[in-house]
């Protein structure tokens, strides 16, 4: 079932006819914190949640606002969705009435301003999310631009909530690459209500619960029943005093010092069982930071990929002309497009493993956002969710990607973390692999091939990349699962990701260093000609990193060619994500940890100039 788009879409499904509808007793464990039973009846003539996104509408559980949708479903509420509304009117965002509990706006699967602009601060032609690849659909900032929107058009209206990864990663003050300056709390410029960070089902399911039971009444009044729910941020007029008071926005604005305080202090206190809650005065009012929820069990995890999505783009858009199908044919692996949104291609036969990642990069933004403790799914719920794929339509056998955020990460998690929380003096696998995190890729070698035996599965691949330095780690089963990869699991290349080799730069990345890339490169190639096959190693490398010189890219060609015998083309400028590291080493040009000064480049010509040194 798709979410409604329409208000006729919401009455087909007897949601808005004035007669009593039975909410669906949800499997999703949580579910009984809607406090809608099994045959609870109910009227109404509104939507009881809009949620509304700056990518189109593809129903699927690769994309944010899809399972946010469904897990609300699922557990009884009426949910319709509005997808790149136009933002000049009010034709788009008014669509579905107004909602009886809450709005829910997200950026969509990628922030903003980076789906809009290269790290060159050059505006990108294409968007994946957006029907026929024309970048012309999602407005800079779309959070508060959508927020905005809603106030325009509907004065005094229910709670508007924020959500995704462009909310998440904006949380709280931090340095924005594309103004150059420490922006406040996204909370604050959009003018919204509340902000529901990281993944969100069990912040978001309990949010619905509570607004459903105590109507919203004004701050002034009184403390809301919702604000006590971990996963959430909202605005006060006083501080929590338990909670840890950062150092205010205009303190940070200012003072690069007390910048790097305050986000020492929010990354380490981002683990569900040991975070304490925060506080930080941006205007005349403070922000808080409700600790994060508890970590998904397996169960749930498993739960949220098994609800019913189509895989496919919402008619709506088919039927408005916004789909133009500027590809026909064969697409990946054989599946016919003609749906014009790039996204789907990739996404369609791919299968989601796991979340969150202990890697802990850097430059990179998922752990802010889905957290730094890998949650499987069993083998069981993906064995299940191959076995529907082999029966939909256009499915030709090849299943493009089994993964996560990094593909051998499934089925490994430190059992210490799980019980006690992360370790506030070190991380998994960086600056040396913790002992106490047991690698073992035995799990994955196991569910490989239980996929791979599933009749109408061809191919199984591996699409979204692995950590090779965690299969040399592996002396017992690294080598027998790069060995499996390489015989059953490779579509011609493979994916990693080494992103330097000079020590000094992999150091400033939170990256291991080279031994790794040159043992596993060796052993993949040895592989190769074991099982007479013709593949290649894909690196993904990056460019102008804090602390990097152009002398260090001259050394990165050096080994290239010399080591790796190629010319690399996967070579990126770096961007400055909001709420990582690397941002905060790019803003202040320090090196967080000890204090001292490092190199940033940061004149767009120099950062190509450094591109081009590998590239040319």
């Amino acid at each position: 079932m798709f979410l409604p788009t329409t208000i006729e879409e919401a009455r087909k499904l007897g949601w808005l006819e004035p007669v009593e509808t039975e909410c669906r007793t949800g499997s999703y464990p949580v579910a009984s914190l809607t406090g809608l039973p099994a045959g609870a009846k109910r009227m109404g003539d509104k939507l009881d949640i809009i949620l509304v996104t700056g990518d189109a509408y593809i129903d699927s559980s690769f994309i944010g606002v899809s399972v946010i949708g469904k897990v609300l479903v699922n557990a009884g509420y009426r949910v319709g969705i509005i997808a790149q509304p136009d933002v000049k009117s009010d034709k788009g965002i008014s669509r579905l009435g107004e909602p009886e509990l809450f709005w829910g706006v997200t950026a969509g699967s990628v922030d903003s301003m980076v789906a809009n602009y290269t790290a060159s601060k050059k505006h990108r032609r294409n968007d994946d999310f957006t029907p026929g690849g024309q970048n012309n659909q999602r407005p800079d900032r779309a959070s508060i631009v959508y927020s905005n929107l809603i106030r325009k058009h509907f004065k005094n209206t229910k709670p508007i909530v924020l959500g995704g990864i462009e909310a998440s990663l904006r949380r709280v003050a931090h340095y924005d690459y594309w103004s150059d300056s420490v922006r406040r709390s996204i909370l604050f410029d959009a003018k919204a209500d509340i902000l529901v960070y990281g993944m969100g089902e069990p912040a978001v399911l309990e949010l619905a619960h509570k607004l459903k039971t105590q109507p919203v009444i004004p701050a002034q009044a009184g403390i809301q029943n919702w604000q006590d729910i971990h996963g959430l941020c909202y605005i006060s007029s006083e501080p929590q005093k338990e909670y840890i008071l950062l150092p205010s926005y205009e303190d940070v604005k200012e003072d690069k010092t007390k910048f790097t305080e305050m986000f020492h202090t929010f990354y380490n206190n981002n683990d569900p069982i040991t975070a304490k809650g925060l506080c930080q005065k941006q205007d005349t009012r403070y922000l808080i930071h409700n600790p994060p929820p508890e970590n998904l069990t397996t169960k749930e995890l498993d739960a949220i990929y098994e609800l019913d999505y189509e895989n496919e783009v919402h008619p709506y858009y088919l039927k408005q002309g916004k789909v133009n199908p500027v590809r026909t044919g064969r697409g990946a692996f054989g599946a016919t497009t003609s749906n014009g949104v790039k996204a789907l291609e990739t996404i369609r036969f791919s299968i989601t493993s796991h979340r969150g990642c202990y890697g802990e990069c850097n430059f990179c933004s998922i752990a802010v956002h889905q957290g730094r403790t890998v949650i499987s799914r069993s083998p069981e719920s993906i064995i299940r969710e191959a076995e529907k794929m082999v029966k939909s339509p256009g499915f030709k056998g090849y299943i493009s990607d089994v993964g996560g955020p990094t593909a051998n990460m499934y089925g490994i998690e430190c059992a210490k973390k799980l019980k006690s929380g992360a370790c506030g003096d070190k991380r998994c696998i960086y600056p040396e692999h913790c002992k106490t995190l047991k690698i073992d890729h035995s799990k994955q070698i196991e569910l490989l091939r239980r996929l791979r035996q599933i009749d109408g599965v061809k191919k199984v691949f591996i699409g979204s990349g692995i950590r090779h330095d965690m299969v040399m780690e592996d002396a017992k089963y690294g080598l027998k699962y790069l060995a499996e990869v390489v015989e059953h699991h490779t579509s011609g290349q493979l994916k990693i990701a080494p992103e330097h080799t000079s020590d000094k730069v992999l150091e400033y990345m939170g990256k291991p260093n080279k031994d790794y890339l040159k043992r596993f490169k060796d052993e993949f190639y040895r592989l190769n000609k074991q099982f007479n096959k013709k593949q290649f190693l894909t690196y993904y490398l990056i460019a102008a990193h804090p602390g990097c010189a152009y002398e260090d890219m001259l050394e990165l060609r050096k080994y290239t060619r010399q080591e790796l015998k190629i010319t690399p083309e996967q070579v990126q400028v770096f961007t400055p994500l909001p709420s990582t590291y690397s941002a905060l080493m790019y803003y202040t040009g320090t090196d967080p940890l000890s204090g001292e000064q490092i190199f940033v480049e940061k004149g767009i010509s120099g950062k190509e100039r450094q591109k081009e040194a590998v590239t040319k």
